[in-house]
């Protein structure tokens, strides 16, 4: 890449790239791959001026180093684009709104009376058309008012009103649409696949390979808990397949050699092995497309309210015209109330407020999946937490690995490795990274393995049943034993730690010790939410009462329940919402997934299990808990911004057909006010809700 610093300071530097133009896709495929560089904090691309503003850590001469070395060719073949492009959208938009601006004031200004007359009339027959439309359709909604006032208002031939009117509704619409399709593309862009690697299976074995190196025809595998990065056909195995993110279906669906998956759905259990036959993955992006703008189930109770408020409304704005004809016997006074109505403030103003919202929670990392989700937030009274990876860190440690029957620690550890790389839960990940760590090496015990939701692993290596999980899992279910001669050293294993048993043919053969340390800041964001009316705080772990008391005690929950499996999990929420409470799940796992189902808003952490992000209404990122903090305040404020648009929609049009009926209005400044006084409780819903940190 060659460039022209035009700035620098330290760990920061602004540079324009030494080229004519710059595309809307290379300004895409530059700031993704800057994002994807392990020194840059923020990298922004401005397509424009062809200038980039980076933001480093590390040493200088690395980063220019890599800049130096940027290619397009090089990135094209690492860097995965989505199909559609926010910034495209947005100059799309922006040509759009500009255009529109200029024609007006164009018309206005330079061309003469008739001519105006005339593009008035031609600009009116679409108004006119849907008007029409509702009249045979025998429904009075905002069109046929829409229709009404601008058609009597030509016939008064005061074309001015007829235009400025059209103007401003057509402003609004373009706005709703801008705001509406850039919310959607910012949370589908959230929450479109983030699989950067998969497991490709080849004459060699399996190997781990960039998702970009992934071609039509390859074979890939997926294991319990795994997402389904590529459409594929499914060739080995059987798999049961969560699909309630394409198709809503609540039971995982069987999957057989010759059935169809898709990507984004998830592996609950079993695994497959599938033949790719869509190299991209990005079919997946407009599914998410699609369901959020399809799906109805995600508006708001507040934005349905609206909605049929405002339809209830229209009829009686017509009466009021009406009766103010009648009674006054003066159209422009009827004209003025017919020039207002509630509807279309209440339809705009809730659906913006509530997309802004969503899409101000995407800018703080943090994914809802639908306004009805922000509502239950803002309601909710109890919230419940798993323990590992939520309350505590998500990257617990192996601090310790204790051998039984005359085993080697570092054989159990890479053993240990080989099991859990497949399975993406905290503890799992503690293993392999602590393996990796020692710098072992565990290819070469890749075995056909099974897992167990919330109880452990099984496997079979040199010819020996291989078990690693749970004390319960492996000497209640699987009925293992302590070697003779070593139960005392079994009953000194440390007390702090959590434990992992590993067995090797129904001996124990290793325990790990894992310590899971608390969150720093999980008792303040305890502390917090209960000054934001949260009532009760739950912990939910399925690890032993000894080690689930000791993290209770340090995070301060009003409660806790140990050694409980992901039904009772679901049960205890459950129970909870039968008693009235509304329910928050926080959890990160695949034994918390019908728990997060259960809740009237399941939350899950950002690094968990592909199916708790998938099956959670809302995500968080797992950097800090004071996003759950963020998350409340940001609902309840969407919130009071509602009622508070409510009463400025009811008051002000309420006050502006009163004026009209007095005669104090004429029909022009009605319709202009009207509609300026949508526009504007429109923008104040698009704004930024004001949040201030309390961290």
């Amino acid at each position: 890449m060659k460039a022209t610093i035009l700035h620098e300071s330290r760990g920061r530097v602004r540079f324009r790239l030494c080229q004519q133009r710059l595309t809307l896709r290379q300004a895409d495929l530059l700031e993704t791959w800057l994002q994807r560089q392990p020194w840059v904090r923020s990298a922004a691309v401005h397509e424009r001026t062809r200038c980039v503003i980076l933001a480093y850590s590390g040493e200088r001469e690395t980063v220019f180093a890599a800049l130096r070395a940027f290619s397009w060719q090089a990135a094209e073949g690492c860097v995965t684009l989505p199909s559609h492009s926010t910034r495209a959208l947005r100059r799309e938009f922006e040509e759009k709104l500009t255009g529109k601006v200029l024609l007006k004031a164009a018309s206005t200004l330079f061309l003469p009376p008739p001519l105006r007359a005339a593009r008035v009339l031609w600009h009116m027959l679409p108004f006119m058309r849907r008007g029409l439309s509702c009249l045979r359709q025998r429904r009075i909604k905002v069109e046929l008012l829409d229709a009404l006032s601008i058609g009597i208002s030509v016939a008064r031939g005061d074309f001015g009103t007829a235009g400025s009117v059209m103007f401003l509704l057509e402003l609004g619409e373009l706005l709703e649409e801008w705001t509406r399709k850039k919310s959607v593309a910012d949370l589908a862009q959230c929450m479109s696949l983030n699989v950067d690697r998969v497991w490709l299976r080849g004459p060699e074995g399996e190997r781990l390979v960039p998702i970009s190196q992934v071609r039509p025809g390859d074979v890939a595998v997926v294991r319990a808990g795994g997402v389904i990065p590529l459409d594929g056909l499914v060739l080995e195995g059987e798999a049961a397949v969560n699909q309630a993110s394409l198709t809503g279906e609540s039971i995982p669906v069987v999957k057989r050699p010759g059935g169809m998956v898709y990507a984004g759905t998830v592996v609950e259990e079993g695994e497959c092995v599938l033949e790719v036959k869509q190299a991209s993955g990005q079919s997946r992006y407009d599914q998410i497309v699609a369901m959020i703008q399809q799906s109805e189930q995600m508006k708001s109770a507040t934005e349905s309210k609206a909605a049929e408020l405002a339809d209830r409304l229209v009829p009686y704005t017509l009466v009021g015209s009406l009766l103010s004809l009648l009674l006054t016997r003066n159209p422009a006074r009827a004209l003025s109330v017919l020039m207002v109505d509630f509807s279309c403030a209440l339809k705009l103003a809730m659906p913006l407020a509530v997309l802004s919202a969503m899409r101000q929670a995407g800018e703080a990392h943090i994914t809802v999946k639908g306004g009805k989700f922000l509502e239950a937030v803002a309601r909710a009274d109890v919230i419940v937490f798993d323990k590992t990876g939520t309350l505590t860190h998500a990257c617990p440690r192996v601090v310790q690995v204790v051998p039984f029957d005359g085993r080697e620690e570092r054989e159990m550890l890479r053993l240990a490795a080989c099991l859990e790389e497949h399975f993406p839960h905290s503890m799992a990940n503690a293993v392999v990274e602590e393996a990796r760590r020692q710098g072992l090496t565990h290819e070469e015990f890749h075995s056909r393995v099974e897992y167990l939701v919330a109880h452990g692993i099984a496997s079979t290596v040199n010819g020996a049943r291989v078990l690693i999980g749970s004390a319960h899992f492996i000497f209640e279910d699987e009925g293992c034993t302590v070697p003779q001669g070593e139960q005392e050293r079994f009953d000194a294993l440390p007390s702090q730690y959590s434990h992992l048993y590993l067995a090797i043919g129904g001996r124990l053969a290793a325990v790990l010790c894992i310590a899971d340390p608390v969150r720093e800041e999980a008792g303040q964001v305890l502390a917090a939410l209960r000054s934001q009316g949260i009532t009760r705080t739950v912990m939910l772990t399925g690890d032993s009462a000894r080690t689930a008391a000791a993290i209770a005690a340090q995070v301060g929950v009003d409660e806790f329940q140990a050694e409980v499996l992901p039904e009772d999990k679901a049960r205890y929420v459950a129970r909870l919402r039968q008693a009235g409470h509304t329910v928050l799940m926080v959890g990160d796992g695949i034994n918390d997934s019908p728990a997060l189902s259960e809740a009237d808003a399941g939350l899950a952490v950002s690094d968990g299990a592909a199916i708790a992000r998938e099956i959670a209404d809302i995500t968080i990122s797992a950097e800090s808990l004071w996003e759950l903090v963020e998350l409340r305040r940001l609902a309840m404020e969407l919130m009071r911004r509602i009622r508070s648009n409510y009463r400025f929609v009811i008051g002000f049009n309420g006050a502006l057909i009163a004026l009209g009926v007095a005669g104090i209005l004429p029909p022009a400044m009605s319709a202009t006010l009207h509609n300026l006084s949508t526009l504007g409780v429109s923008l104040r819903s698009m704004g930024p809700l004001s949040l201030e940190s309390k961290k």
